[in-house]
């Protein structure tokens, strides 16, 4: 992540706020970065990578990738790729993520591209030997108040 701090803390009080969060890390972004979102169903990890999306200028919509395993979105601005993958389903019962990877024949090499995965924690960190671990949490605010939409999101620079 070029001029991105290694380790971070923030609050967000909506879901167009973790978008623009998002979309400031799409822009520090380069082909190779390996962002592993954490976090419970429902926490914003499709939020925050849709914002990733907007900041990188790639195309196609971003929805979760639950129901396809992995989904790639290509450059409109020469940059590299988004490849936005649900890490938990992505391992199956081979337990390789990098071979799993390989196989989705995806039409771009994962080191001209920047991988987002959804549930990465403890499953991707294989596939990049940097790589950023966001995690997400909504339950700490919810508790306080039950309509509230505010997530709380850490982030950390693992080598």
């Amino acid at each position: 992540m070029h001029n991105w701090p290694e380790t971070g803390r923030v609050e967000l009080d909506t879901a167009a706020q973790t978008q623009d969060f998002g979309e400031q890390l799409g822009r520090s972004c380069q082909a190779g970065d390996v962002i592993i979102l954490d976090g419970p169903l429902g926490a914003g990890k499709t939020t925050l990578t849709q914002g990733i999306a907007r900041g990188m200028k790639v195309s196609g919509r971003v929805t979760s990738p639950t129901f396809v395993i992995a989904r790639e979105h290509p450059s409109t601005v020469g940059g590299p790729a988004l490849i936005h993958v649900d890490a938990y389903r992505l391992i199956g019962e081979s337990g390789d993520p990098v071979g799993e990877l390989d196989a989705l024949d995806l039409d771009t090499d994962l080191t001209d591209s920047v991988v987002v995965a959804e549930w990465g924690g403890g499953l991707v960190e294989s596939i990049a030997h940097e790589y950023l671990v966001v995690t997400l949490d909504r339950t700490t605010a919810v508790a306080e108040n039950p309509d509230s939409e505010r997530r709380i999101m850490t982030w950390e620079l693992r080598r």
